[in-house]
């Protein structure tokens, strides 16, 4: 799960993501208040998409820290063909799938697992945009990386978000990844990645 603030409504109740754009643009899904829930704001989410614009329609999405599903529904909305969540949180896993259900979104699915733990085995499908929004300082952005590439998680050519605190070193990521965008807001890093074979 995502750490740091979670969006609250102004009388202290758990608040909402909203997506942005696609079939359900302007629809508001419900934030639970969990300790480390830390959802993408818009401003990051629309300059992620806006970089995603001409790769997203009929892609194969996974989200590795899913937390609110704020990346996820975005590119279902945008009509992803599919999208996998891994969420570690049980009871968030339930509210996530609950959100799906509520969409009648049935080209996605809920994977309730440690995250390094369900990609640390050789894939059981490729996808062609992944989404790594990880809790912020835990070590857990750089292998998540290394195990998609290990394990045979990604397409050819698939496109990486990877969303850390701006201070991490990213020396690590995998030598056939190619930076394409990055930018620095506060104390965060965003960053897209194509991986090249």
């Amino acid at each position: 799960m995502k750490q740091a603030k979670t969006l609250k409504s102004t009388n202290g109740q758990p608040g909402f993501v909203r997506i942005i754009s696609g079939q359900w643009r302007g629809r508001r899904l419900p934030v639970a208040d969990v300790i480390g829930l830390r959802p993408t704001t818009d401003r990051v989410k629309e300059t992620l998409f806006n970089w995603l614009m001409h790769d997203i329609t009929d892609s194969t999405v996974l989200d590795c820290f899913s937390g609110s599903g704020a990346l996820a529904f975005e590119a279902l909305s945008r009509y992803a063909s599919y999208a996998s969540l891994i969420e570690k949180d049980p009871a968030q896993a339930k509210r996530l799938q609950t959100l799906l259900t509520g969409l009648k979104a049935s080209q996605a699915e809920v994977i309730n697992a440690d995250c390094l733990r369900y990609l640390a085995v050789p894939a059981s499908r490729q996808y062609q945009i992944v989404l790594v929004d990880p809790p912020f300082r835990q070590q857990l952005a750089l292998p998540c990386c290394q195990l998609l590439e290990q394990n045979g998680w990604l397409s050819a050519n698939a496109l990486i978000y990877l969303e850390t605190e701006k201070e991490l070193p990213i020396t690590a990521i995998p030598a056939n990844w190619q930076l394409l965008k990055e930018k620095i807001a506060g104390q965060l890093a965003y960053r897209l990645w194509s991986s090249t074979r």
